[in-house]
Order: structure tokens, then C-alpha cells, then sequence
């Protein structure tokens, strides 16, 4: 590496590469303008260092920007270099992963900078759904190079960053004390460009083991690795998990891995990676309670589709079909949240989230694990849409509407009339839910073109203990998953 090694975006890179791994590129480059006070300026590799490398054997390219030189601000040379960076990553199929530390585009290289800008833009569009795009905001990410930031397929954020098109000052009626719109916790909670949160080396670190499980590229084959972990384990405690469905992926993922993404983004809706017998598999999931590492409910959601939610598992989705990852999906939703804000986008991003998983065409595996009504669950990957194999737990329940609010519309009359409405709604909801909405009654709709519902039976050796023979029986259905999505990999 060159002396721009000893500069804390040089720091940057070597933390996040495998030692002695970097290679620099383009590393004698300076800026070419000598207009204004330019001449006077010393900018070392344009204010961005460039180069290769590999992360656990795998490689990568990377830039990171030196917030020394001018701010970090993009020039023309600047610019070209990323650029060149992402052409040598397109013909490798590597992924790109860029260390952000920049105040914008460079005033006095004016559309010069803008001219390298835009062939910048045009180099991330090339590689999109091609080669996997990371990026990290350390300090500044301001102007254009926020829309850089969000061409990226994930992004990351330190604490103390800065991410903005305008900044909180800028906007009409604000100032940074009222909302600190270019804050991480704004951007991750609210906006929902940000991925994760954290100090410098939990990014780092991240970074590190996103890149071990994914592809390298669209035609890499090769996200998985050798599973130390049984297929056949018992989970355990994965009944008491149906509400926080994060830990119930990890509970059935290899080691109990499980690396979730926009997880401050509307919690209601899961979106993440796990392992399966080695292989990365992308999860999707509904969630109606949040529990601490000390297994204490922190938070409750209705079971219902939210336009944010159904806006971030789209973009997910269509990130696990671009790069072939297969996709699993636990299902308990009643319908779409009812409230002003949402009614304004959910039709437009519950479109999106149907329109990805049916377009997606990589293993797609279903698992009810509550409920599942109306078009919100078809919404959430059903065998209608082309799920390939829909699982479902054997107190589910799937249909149109819960049993008691369909049994009002179709017995009203019936019920105003009864002396006892209550006994009636009961009768006729036990009917209902027996005839249309359990797992059993909608297996494969009676027609063979419905939803294949599989009920697991467990086999239970008489050699096993009373211990081992309760977790056997209370095992769930999540486990033949594990296989499955093995079997039906790309």
C-alpha cells in the first residue's frame, strides 16, 4: 500500500481486508483541475484510495475517501477512479465495497465533478443485481453521494455519521435540534436506507461476514460452506419464538446464525440471512412481538402488512432472486394495517412485495406458522403465487377472514334474531374454522391447486428418554425446512 496507507481511510481498509491482502490501485492519481484555488491544493490519490483485496479468501474491491483531502469531496479524478474500481470488479464478478467519508462534489471542478458523478451512477447501475454492492458511512454522505449510497444493495452506518441530501438546516422548518434528518437513527428508522448501525469495527466486522455468505456475483454457486451443525436437531424452543420470528430463524439456522438487515426499519417485517446445511438462505418474515437478549417482550405489532414492510421485503426479495439465494417464508398475518399513513401507499407496496416473490424464481419455501388470511397472505409468498412447497403448523389457520368476523357476515340475520348471538357465533365459528380455515381443511383446497399444507409426523424411538422424547414430540415443522431449501438450491 502506498503512503496513503498511514491515512485513517488507509486504517479503514486494512482493518476490513485479510492482512497483507490490499493491493492499491491508481494510487499516484491527483486531481487535474487547476482552476480557481486548485493549483495551491495537494491532493493525494484525489482524495479516495483505491484498490483489491480479499475477505476470508474471498475477493473484493474497495474504496475508501480520505476526508484529508478537500473534505473528501468528489472530483473528476476522484470520480473516475470508483468508476475504474467498479469496471475491474465487473469483470472479476466481485463484489464492490466503498468506505464513505466525503462532503459532496467538488465546487471547483464543477461539471467535471458532475460529469465523473454521473458516470459513477452509471458504473453502480451496470453492476446492480450483478455484483453485490456494500457501502459504509463513516463521517459525511452528503449531496450526491447520499443517491450513490442508495444504489448500493447494503448500506451501513456509524453512529456519529452523517448521511443527507440536504442537510437538517437546509430543510424548510428545520434545524438539526428539532430532527436530525442526516442521523443514523434517522436514517435507519426512518428512512430505511440504512441496513445497520454501529461503532466503526461492529461495521467492519459486519461487513466481513456479509460478504462470507454471499454470492461473489449473479452466477456464483458458491455461498455456502461446510455445516457442522445437525439437519436433524431438535429445536427446542422454537414454539415459544411464533411472535419474535427473528429468533425463530435463528433458532433453525446452522449455529444459530442469523444476520438481519433494516432491522429498525419497521420491525413488524423480518428480512435477513441464514445458513442451512451450509447454504445462505434469505428469510422473510412477519413478526408481532420484539424480546431483549435476556428474553424480555420489549415491543407488540398487529399481524398485519404495513407499506413500509411490504416496501423492505421487496427490495430484499428481488436482491435474494438477483443473486439466486433461496428464499423462506414464515407467514402469520390477519391483513393490512389500518391506519391513514399506510392506507396512502400500501396497495402500490403490497404490488411490489407480490410482484417480487412471484416473480422470483429461486427455491421458495412457505411456512404458516399463525395465521394467514385474505390477500395479505397471498401477498406473503402462498402457493398461488409460486411458492414451491408451503408448510404449515398444525394449529394454523388459513382463509379468507378469521372464523368469528366471517361467521357475522354470512349468519347476520340469523345472529340479530338469536336469543343467544354469542352461543351461535361460537357454534357456527367452530364450523367454519373445522370446514375452511384449518391446516388440515385447506390442504391442497380439496382440488390438488391450492396450497400444499404439510403436517410433520415425528417418529419417536423407545430407547429415548422421557426428556428426549417430549422435545421429539413437541418438534415443529420448521425443521424439514432445513432440508428442503438444501435440495431445492440453485
Amino acid at each position: 500500500m502506498s503512503n496513503s496507507a498511514q491515512t485513517l481511510s488507509g486504517k479503514r481498509i486494512e482493518s476490513l481486508l485479510d492482512d497483507n491482502s490490499f493491493v492499491e490501485v491508481g494510487s499516484y492519481v491527483t486531481a487535474r483541475n487547476t482552476d480557481f484555488n486548485m493549483t495551491a491544493q495537494e491532493t493525494a490519490a484525489d482524495g479516495v484510495i483505491t484498490g483489491y483485496g480479499t475477505i476470508e479468501g474471498n475477493l473484493v474491491y474497495v474504496y475508501s475517501q480520505d476526508a484529508s483531502v478537500m473534505g473528501g469531496s468528489i472530483g473528476e479524478m476522484h470520480a473516475k477512479k470508483i468508476s475504474g474500481i467498479y469496471k475491474m470488479a465487473m469483470k472479476m464478478g466481485a463484489p464492490v465495497i466503498g468506505l464513505l467519508d466525503c462532503s459532496g462534489l467538488r465546487l471547483q471542478e464543477a461539471t467535471d465533478a458532475l460529469d465523473g458523478f454521473g458516470q459513477m451512477y452509471l458504473e453502480q447501475t451496470l453492476a446492480s443485481g450483478v455484483i453485490p454492492q456494500i457501502c459504509a458511512v463513516f463521517g459525511n454522505c452528503g449531496g450526491g453521494m447520499a443517491v450513490s449510497s442508495a444504489i448500493a444493495d447494503f448500506v451501513f452506518m456509524a453512529e456519529d455519521g452523517k448521511l443527507f441530501v440536504n442537510s437538517p438546516n437546509a430543510l424548510a422548518g428545520n434545524d438539526v435540534s428539532k430532527c436530525d434528518t442526516a442521523s443514523a437513527k434517522f436514517q435507519s428508522e426512518e428512512a430505511g436506507l440504512v441496513d445497520m448501525v454501529g461503532s466503526e469495527d461492529e461495521i467492519l466486522g459486519q461487513i466481513r461476514t456479509l460478504v462470507s455468505i454471499l454470492p461473489a456475483n449473479n452466477e456464483d454457486d458458491m455461498s455456502y460452506d461446510e455445516c457442522e451443525d445437525d439437519l436433524n436437531r431438535v429445536c427446542a424452543d422454537l414454539a415459544g419464538w411464533t411472535g419474535d420470528t427473528a429468533k425463530a430463524l435463528a433458532e433453525i439456522s446452522d449455529n444459530y446464525f442469523f444476520m438481519e438487515v433494516k432491522k429498525e426499519y419497521d420491525p413488524s417485517m423480518v428480512t435477513g440471512f441464514i445458513r442451512l446445511n451450509g447454504t445462505t438462505v434469505g428469510c422473510v418474515a412477519n413478526r408481532t412481538e420484539i424480546y431483549n437478549e435476556e428474553n424480555e417482550k420489549t415491543e407488540e405489532f398487529d399481524a398485519a402488512l404495513s407499506a413500509r414492510g411490504c416496501e423492505k421485503a421487496a427490495e430484499f426479495v428481488n436482491f435474494c432472486n438477483a443473486f439466486n439465494i433461496p428464499l423462506l417464508t414464515l407467514v402469520n398475518v390477519k391483513g393490512y394495517k389500518q391506519c391513514t399513513c399506510t392506507e396512502k401507499k400500501i396497495a402500490k407496496a403490497a404490488g411490489r412485495l407480490t410482484y417480487a416473490f412471484a416473480n422470483a424464481d429461486v427455491a421458495k419455501v412457505t411456512v404458516v406458522i399463525g395465521e394467514a388470511f385474505g390477500s395479505a397472505y397471498v401477498t406473503m409468498n402462498s402457493k398461488s403465487i409460486g411458492a414451491d412447497i408451503v408448510y404449515a403448523w398444525p394449529q394454523a389457520k388459513i382463509g379468507m377472514m378469521d372464523a368469528q368476523s366471517a361467521v357475522k357476515i354470512m349468519y347476520s340475520e340469523e345472529i340479530e334474531k338469536s336469543e343467544n348471538a354469542a352461543a351461535l357465533i361460537s357454534e357456527k365459528a367452530a364450523e367454519y374454522e373445522k370446514l375452511q380455515s384449518s391446516a388440515q381443511a385447506v390442504q391442497g383446497y380439496g382440488r390438488g391447486n391450492g396450497d400444499m399444507v404439510v403436517n410433520i409426523s415425528v417418529y419417536v424411538p423407545k430407547t429415548l428418554s422421557q426428556k428426549e422424547k417430549k422435545a421429539l414430540e413437541e418438534m415443529r415443522v420448521l425443521q424439514p425446512v432445513r432440508r428442503v431449501l438444501w435440495k431445492l438450491r440453485p
